[in-house]
């Protein structure tokens, strides 16, 4: 993705977020970049002195880009139900970091250890049950391959850990590119 694509995502993250927490409404205006308009799922990643505050995303979506990147970091502030007694505050605001995954699509695999650590995340679904893990997650883990399929289907999906072996379980693979506020 072009550098003013990915700095204009930034921006429509953190006008979103900061309308979010200040319960304002917040209408994006159609970005010049033609690349922002293609309809692809993202996660919107929210951390504050480097703890996680937010994360809620989408595989796919109807919308541009654009939309859906406003859509998840106000869905990120107010709607993860990890942090419903503790959600941010302006106060907040000079420390928040945002992280912008913009997904490719899903591409169903058989073999599930075949993923490439850092490279491909993954969604587990079986039944009604269903769980994800991005990319990054296996680096700041440091679990193996088989740890990040178990996590994932016993810590998201709530499944059993070994649950990513069974015939029934679809195991999904995807990349991301990372789009981070943070100088790095």
């Amino acid at each position: 993705m072009e550098e003013k694509s990915r700095q204009k995502i930034i921006e429509l993250a953190e006008n979103a977020a900061a309308s979010e927490i200040a319960g304002r409404p917040f209408t994006p205006e159609k970005p010049e970049e033609s690349e922002l308009s293609a309809r692809r799922g993202c996660f919107v990643t929210l951390k504050t002195s480097g703890e996680l505050r937010g994360c809620i995303g989408c595989f796919t979506s109807q919308e541009p880009l654009y939309k859906t990147v406003c859509s998840m970091a106000r869905s990120s502030v107010s709607s993860d139900p990890r942090f419903a007694g503790r959600r941010l505050k302006s106060s907040d605001l000079p420390e928040l970091e945002i992280e912008v995954s913009v997904l490719s699509e899903l591409k169903e695999t058989q073999d599930p250890l075949s993923l490439r650590p850092g490279i491909d995340g993954i969604y587990i679904q079986k039944g009604f049950a269903s769980g994800c893990f991005l990319p990054q997650v296996i680096n700041e883990t440091g679990w193996n391959k088989e740890q990040f399929l178990s996590y994932c289907c016993s810590h998201k999906a709530g499944l059993p850990a070994d649950a990513w072996k069974d015939k029934d379980t679809k195991v999904y693979l995807f990349t991301s590119e990372i789009i981070s506020s943070r100088s790095e």
